[in-house]
């Protein structure tokens, strides 16, 4: 494998200021990072500040309010399901307080299919029946399931039938646009045999969570089908998804369709992590740190206003730690 990194040894200035940052960043990098245990007293410690914070705090009293609005762009970054998402990723389970409470909320919405359901309205003219109904698309349902599996429901029997009904709706070239039948006739504006990426991202992301899916058939077929979109990104654009100027700046938190997302997705693929095409992908990423070996925003969420990454003036650790838990899978 080529050299794929010169900031990956990291130096004492840049492990002190992660350590030293926001606690959601310091845990996930003395976890992801340093390798240290979860039961570590330095560990704890900055979770329980983490899950103390008034930020996070203020994420799970929003959260208590599920589902939120009626979802009428899966680009919100303001969404709720969004903002689970994050919690997922930074380590919340079940046991942590008020996570239970919207767990059980969710549960209250699942299809007749499988897969869990959130409130929608699509129009009459995209297909939809113009009326709120509950419903779920492959562009969010994967994160629902995503989310309750970190959290500690993998082998609910709930959560299991929404996964195994959503792999199987595989196809060679990764996912298709998808969604429940109640929505009708409603599809993405793209050809009917091209793959969603979105869908196939997130797919993947849920695809991350057990070993075994992660060295499944779907598994390659989706990664082969992003790694494709990459290295054809000047001419394929299905479902009108571009790989250009906006999909390589730097953003977090990782919600939607953008370079960072893809490459820490992929990254916790064997299948992915040697193939040249990933390499580019994460060289481009590298090529964007500062002197110090920090990176700033180069995007923003005005839904994340406040955040260290809701700016793009200034490093931002949360952003920086993402890109660095990459290389270390890669070299892992």
């Amino acid at each position: 494998m080529p050299e794929i990194s010169k900031y990956f040894n990291m130096d004492d200035s840049i492990i002190k200021w992660l350590l030293e940052s926001d606690p959601w960043t310091e845990y996930r990098t003395r976890i992801d990072i340093l390798g240290q245990a979860v039961d570590d007293s330095d560990v704890t410690s900055a979770r329980n500040r983490m899950t103390s914070h008034p930020q996070v705090v203020s994420l799970l009293n929003e959260l208590k309010n599920w589902p939120g609005v009626v979802l009428s762009s899966h680009k919100s970054a303001g969404q709720l399901y969004h903002k689970l998402s994050f919690l997922a990723d930074l380590g919340f389970s079940q046991n942590d307080a008020g996570i239970q409470v919207i767990i059980d909320k969710i549960l209250e919405h699942v299809s007749e299919e499988g897969p869990l359901q959130l409130p929608m309205n699509i129009p009459v003219h995209f297909g939809g029946s113009g009326q709120v109904q509950y419903a779920w698309a492959l562009c969010d349902a994967p994160i629902l399931v995503y989310c309750l599996s970190k959290f500690g429901l993998a082998t609910d029997n709930k959560i299991s039938k929404a996964k195994l009904y959503l792999l199987n709706l595989c196809r060679e070239n990764g996912y298709p646009c998808a969604a429940s039948k109640v929505l009708g006739k409603f599809r993405g504006p793209g050809r009917k045999d091209d793959p969603c990426p979105y869908a196939t991202m997130i797919m993947l992301k849920l695809m991350s969570v057990a070993d075994a899916d992660k060295n499944s058939r779907y598994a390659e077929r989706s990664i082969d089908t992003l790694l494709n979109l990459w290295e054809h990104s000047k001419t394929n654009h299905p479902y009108m998804f571009y790989m250009g100027t906006d999909f390589r700046k730097l953003k977090a938190p990782l919600i939607w369709y953008d370079i960072l997302h893809v490459a820490d997705i992929l990254s916790n693929f064997t299948y992915a992590i040697t193939d040249e095409r990933f390499i580019k992908i994460v060289s481009l990423i590298e090529t964007k740190a500062n002197k110090q070996g920090q990176f700033i925003p180069e995007s923003e969420w005005k839904a994340w206003k406040g955040w260290d990454f809701g700016q793009k003036k200034l490093p931002s650790s949360w952003l920086t730690f993402l890109v660095y838990r990459i290389i270390k899978r890669m070299r892992k």
